[in-house]
């Protein structure tokens, strides 16, 4: 399949996926085209879903993928507009109900500590959404205490302790800070963006997806390719991760960059290869499958490392 007949399959699918294929693959932003996110397909079928109290699933975090905080996630990841009111009136009944002493998202548990790929989540599609700073700062201020020594982040640093970042919660709190930074928010931010340069040192030196000292798979799910994301870490997350962040290329990219080509179809389309378990609103797409999420996400990845 040529080139221009991938876009035009991409141009089929829903209007989210439009919207995103002529911006990153065309160079052509579409303000009407965005509009329509919050009234047509995907975006309109997770904006009925919301419930008469403004959140969505039975609370905030339950059951998870189809819960307030996983459904705001997906309509930052569809694009849609910023502006709707909707979104702009959960987001703030969350920072109102949901902080916990140490300032964070979520307390867990007796001893009501916050997660920190929760907090990652949260600051990365609250900024999008254009949330409050002031209602952000206990959150920020959250976050980069939980950075651990060798420059990443891990969601046990505050519970059992680690003394190794994790990929997962790592690029969580990645997403959030790019968020933070391209919306204009100031408060800490030089700290957040050196927190963001050793986090992305931290991926690297993993290669993306292998051990830093054998060389070794970490997890084989990691090299297989999911969406929605959820909280889980993969190579094609990070790679488009990297290029939104504009990260200049790295040799340590190429293992990852190698592996996405050799998943490409001969129709020159990649697949959905997983989906994580659990209640969803509804399938956007179906695994083993074409998929146009991974593919226009692997395409706007290539567009940038090529």
């Amino acid at each position: 399949m040529e080139i221009n007949s991938i876009y035009s399959w991409l141009l089929e699918g829903d209007v989210a996926i439009q919207f995103q294929a002529h911006r990153d693959l065309a160079g052509a932003v579409l303000p009407k085209l965005q509009r329509r996110i919050k009234s047509e397909g995907w975006g309109r079928a997770f904006l009925e879903k919301r419930n008469p109290d403004g959140g969505w699933g039975q609370d905030y975090y339950q059951p998870k993928w189809i819960s307030t905080h996983y459904t705001l996630l997906d309509l930052k990841n569809l694009q849609i507009e910023p502006g709707v009111p909707e979104i702009r009136q959960t987001i703030e009944l969350v920072l109102q109900t949901e902080k916990g002493p140490d300032g964070g998202i979520l307390p867990i548990g007796a001893t009501r500590r916050s997660d920190v790929c929760v907090n990652g989540m949260f600051l990365n599609f609250a900024c999008y959404f254009g949330a409050a700073e002031s209602g952000l700062r206990s959150i920020v201020d959250f976050l980069l205490a939980q950075r651990v020594a060798d420059g990443g982040f891990n969601c046990q640093s505050n519970r059992q302790g680690c003394v190794h970042s994790s990929l997962h919660s790592t690029i969580s709190v990645l997403e959030g800070i790019l968020e933070y930074q391209l919306n204009g928010y100031t408060y800490r931010l030089p700290e957040l963006i050196a927190a963001a340069a050793t986090s992305q040192e931290f991926v690297l030196m993993h290669r993306l997806f292998k051990s830093d000292k054998t060389g070794a798979v970490i997890d084989p799910k990691m090299t297989r390719l999911s969406w929605p994301s959820r909280w889980r870490y993969d190579i094609l997350r990070a790679l488009d991760y990297f290029q939104k962040a504009k990260l200049p290329y790295d040799p340590r990219m190429d293992d990852a960059l190698q592996l996405l080509c050799a998943k490409r179809k001969t129709d020159g389309r990649w697949p959905l290869q997983a989906k994580h378990p659990g209640a969803v609103h509804f399938d956007m797409e179906k695994p083993g499958q074409p998929s146009r999420w991974n593919t226009l996400r692997a395409l706007r990845v290539l567009k940038v490392y090529g």
